[in-house]
């Protein structure tokens, strides 16, 4: 049975007569022990689907699934009380800014003991030490003193280790890192990756990566979502996409890395940006930005459907080669 099931989780804002679908209708399954990347431009749904997942959507959001299971718990069913048991114990999130996302009137020792007291006891004594223990395992040096210091005083990559510090520390079953490396130097990005993974190996956790870096799940995932304009467009084992992408989107971003580029003087772009409230288009919503659409693809909108090995919303997938069948 797989650890996190999501079946058509669907998340819309604004009035019931016209809602924007932030998250449209996305299904996938996360493993005990598997690193699943979901990537996709800004705008594509990624963190509201995370969000979702974590019962963080407000009204006037509105969250709607088929199914929506955590270790055969359904989620949509949960009180308040039983969310909060949950959350930071079994299901953890390390969010996009670490900035913004720490309090800066609390120290970092009280913000990481303040979640060890709330989700596990014990005295004080033993949450400080298990605090410090903590910083050491995510790399901070002189945890000891670093535990009385504020947000303010920490750097960007330090405050990303806090983050991770906290999310940890109860060993959630999974982990979700929104864009973990979104506001840190590139030197910085690859040590915090890294430490995830070694995090993630050495306790044997489910790992969400949320990410517009298809660079960083090509390293990091065994398991890759493509999200697009709040549906999922492809999905399949990391290596095969990388291999031979399936759906156009895809294909796109491969395209704009530098080490899949075929002309290395200049990166291969996607024109157009991705369809906002009002914009929607007919028939697929990659229609107007597409190289292959045709009449059905501006007509008709493609299903999510399985070919060998992979799960595509295209009505004419790629081949090996990158041509869109018949």
């Amino acid at each position: 049975m797989a650890l996190l099931n999501v079946d058509k989780l669907s998340v819309h804002f604004g009035d019931e007569g016209t809602p924007f679908r932030a998250v449209d209708r996305i299904s996938y399954s996360v493993e005990q022990g598997q690193v699943v990347g979901i990537v996709g431009e800004s705008g594509s749904g990624k963190s509201v689907s995370s969000l979702a997942i974590m019962g963080l959507i407000d009204f006037p959001g509105k969250v709607m699934a088929d199914k929506l299971e955590f270790n055969g718990q359904d989620l949509r069913k949960i009180s308040e009380k039983e969310r909060r048991q949950l959350v930071g114990s079994e299901v953890a999130m390390i969010f996009q800014d670490p900035m913004t996302s720490l309090n800066p009137c609390y120290t970092v020792g009280y913000q990481i003991m303040e979640a060890l007291k709330v989700h596990q006891g014990g005295n004080r004594r033993t949450r400080r030490q298990r605090a410090i223990d903590l910083l050491t395992q995510v790399g901070i040096p002189d945890p000891a003193s670093r535990l009385d210091v504020y947000p303010h005083q920490l750097s960007g990559g330090m405050s990303q280790r806090v983050m991770i510090a906290m999310a940890i520390a109860c060993r959630p079953k999974l982990l979700i890192a929104d864009e973990p490396t979104t506001a840190l130097d590139v030197t910085i990005q690859a040590q915090i990756i890294e430490l995830l993974l070694d995090l993630q190996q050495r306790e044997n956790m489910a790992l969400l990566l949320i990410t517009h870096d298809l660079a960083l799940v090509a390293e990091a995932a065994h398991h890759i979502i493509v999200m697009y304009a709040g549906q999922v467009v492809e999905s399949g084992k990391a290596a095969e996409i990388f291999r031979a992408p399936r759906h156009p989107y895809t294909q796109a971003l491969l395209r704009a890395l530098p080490e899949f580029a075929a002309d290395k003087a200049r990166l291969a772009s996607l024109p157009g940006v991705v369809p906002g409230k009002y914009d929607r288009p007919t028939g697929c919503l990659l229609n107007p930005r597409c190289p292959y659409a045709n009449e059905r693809c501006r007509n008709e909108e493609p299903e999510l459907r399985s070919i060998p090995g992979r799960q595509v919303k295209c009505h004419t997938p790629l081949d090996d080669a990158g041509r869109p069948t018949v």
